[in-house]
């Protein structure tokens, strides 16, 4: 990673909050281990960034990426859909539930946009920039560009599903971007993890912890 350089967020720079929502935390239908942990430092840096963006799971009810859509798989199984492996999940994040809801605990009150994603029934979306056929947009790249931001910072659940997609796509469409791992948790399923980092290394997102954000 080299120096430890400081950085100071300006109005080049946003916060995307991938995620928090109650099924990602404990009690929730898919609770990421520790999850809980991220609200206290994403809530830190936000007040370090004048811009963020936060994104939303917002499945409908049978979505293809439940295990109970399809007969006899459990959650954390393997299947192909039309747009190529697809893990299945617990049914989480469904639309207009208590477990889809961001959680009441983030204190981001200027937070200026979010982002739903995976409300396509057939087509899961762990990024906040395409859903998983990697074709279908939701607008944020084009949000962020038009805002003329140039670093994207990434915080969230899961850290080797939802954020480290939304960094990978944010890398590639030319942002700097970086992941900030003490504000991010795992799921960590079928060496998820190991693979996820090594997808944001060959991709040059950069990770980092909280404390290489002035202002926190």
């Amino acid at each position: 990673m080299g120096a430890r350089v400081k950085i100071t967020p300006d109005g080049g720079d946003v916060l995307i909050v991938v995620d928090v929502q109650c099924d990602f935390l404990p009690g929730g239908a898919l609770a990421v281990p520790d999850g809980d942990a991220v609200i206290a430092p994403i809530n830190q840096l936000a007040r370090a960034f004048r811009h963020v963006v936060l994104t939303q799971d917002w499945h409908p009810g049978g979505h293809a990426s439940f295990a109970s859509s399809h007969p006899g798989k459990h959650p954390f199984d393997m299947v192909d859909l039309p747009y190529g492996p697809q893990v299945l999940w617990p049914d989480h994040c469904v639309q207009g539930t208590p477990g889809a809801e961001i959680s009441q605990a983030l204190d981001i009150p200027h937070a200026q946009l979010v982002i739903r994603k995976g409300y396509n029934a057939g087509i899961d979306s762990y990024s906040g920039f395409k859903e998983a056929d990697r074709r279908t947009s939701t607008g944020l790249e084009g949000y962020l560009k038009e805002c003329g931001f140039r670093q994207v910072f990434c915080v969230g659940l899961a850290l080797d599903f939802c954020v480290a997609w939304t960094a990978l796509d944010a890398a590639a469409a030319g942002f700097e971007t970086y992941v900030i791992e003490d504000a991010s948790r795992a799921i960590d399923t079928n060496g998820s993890l190991e693979k996820a980092r090594r997808d944001l290394e060959a991709a040059g997102v950069r990770t980092i912890t909280s404390d290489r954000i002035v202002g926190t």
